[in-house]
């Protein structure tokens, strides 16, 4: 493993309408753990669902998990609330990133937030910008990521659907969606 003294930190963001942008995240998650990387997952949106990743994450002892969010926002009933929980999640990734206990981050899913308003996109470049250890690595994923944000990324991946199970009336499956 590099030392985080020679290593150059990269942001990464999954964005756009297609499967796999935290898939993809966790991907690169479980592949920095296997190299003995400490890795934080932070997910915004999933909430208290039992989700497969989560699962495999106890399995690592060099991964930290925190399902945070109030489930998924298109099925809100109350948006003052769901904005009130990003804020709260979003103060708690930034403390948890400046302890520089973490080689590698992932905040799954908070581009919707950006996306709905609840955190600006220029915040969040702002303290990649200003307050990201170098030598860390920092995986943002969502639709909807801002333009300041895709700015400041390092690299940025855009999923497009093509094909979705989902438009066939086929409901989200454990083990691939979850």
């Amino acid at each position: 493993m590099k030392q985080r003294d020679k290593r150059q930190g990269i942001t990464l963001v999954h964005t756009g309408d297609g499967k796999g942008k935290s898939s993809s995240a966790f991907g690169v998650a479980f592949r920095a753990a296997g190299s003995g990387f400490k890795v934080l997952v932070i997910q915004y949106i999933k909430g208290k669902w039992k989700t497969g990743e989560a699962q495999a994450a106890e399995k690592f002892d060099n991964i930290e998990w925190h399902s945070l969010g109030d489930g998924f926002t298109w099925d809100t009933q109350n948006p003052e609330q769901d904005r009130k929980t990003s804020r709260e999640i979003w103060e708690f990734s930034k403390q948890k990133i400046l302890t520089q206990d973490y080689d590698l981050v992932v905040l799954d899913e908070i581009n919707y937030c950006c996306g709905y308003g609840w955190i600006s996109g220029a915040e969040i470049a702002d303290f990649i910008r200003e307050q990201k250890p170098a030598w860390m690595h920092l995986i943002l994923t969502g639709r909807n990521a801002q333009e300041a944000v895709i700015e400041v990324a390092d690299t940025v991946t855009e999923m497009k659907m093509v094909k979705h199970a989902y438009s066939q009336g086929i409901k989200a499956q454990q083990g691939v969606e979850f």
